[in-house]
């Protein structure tokens, strides 16, 4: 299985990013998937998950609600992180996880860079 994030980058306050995550060697559409994120010092945290089969439910976390939005492709094997109005405190590395009923903690890809910076 791999999962390879792309889309980082350095932006200024207020400015867009989309993040993508392109999975290899599993059945894309069973997988919840989510993108997570880590500042340096801190803990990774989740910042949004689509369900999986046809992807209509998400989960966002209060911080990023109204900014972000996640989406998928299950035919291109992709999901999405459409990021707006960014801030400084969205800095980080961003994670992409596919998390099925029987892989837990689910599988990661290597991340990608994300500055928020003027």
């Amino acid at each position: 299985v791999q999962l390879v994030e792309s889309g980082g980058g350095l932006v200024q306050p207020g400015g867009s990013l989309r993040l993508s995550c392109v999975a290899s060697g599993l059945i894309f559409k069973m997988y919840d998937m989510s993108w997570y994120r880590q500042a340096p010092g801190e803990a990774r945290e989740r910042v949004a998950t689509i369900i999986r089969i046809g992807g209509s439910s998400t989960v966002y976390a209060d911080s990023v609600k109204g900014r972000f939005t996640i989406s998928r492709d299950d035919a291109k094997n992709t999901v999405y992180l459409e990021m707006n109005n960014l801030e400084p405190e969205d800095t980080g590395v961003y994670y992409c996880n596919a998390l099925s009923a029987t892989n837990w903690p689910g599988y990661w890809g290597q991340g990608t860079q994300v500055t928020v910076s003027s």
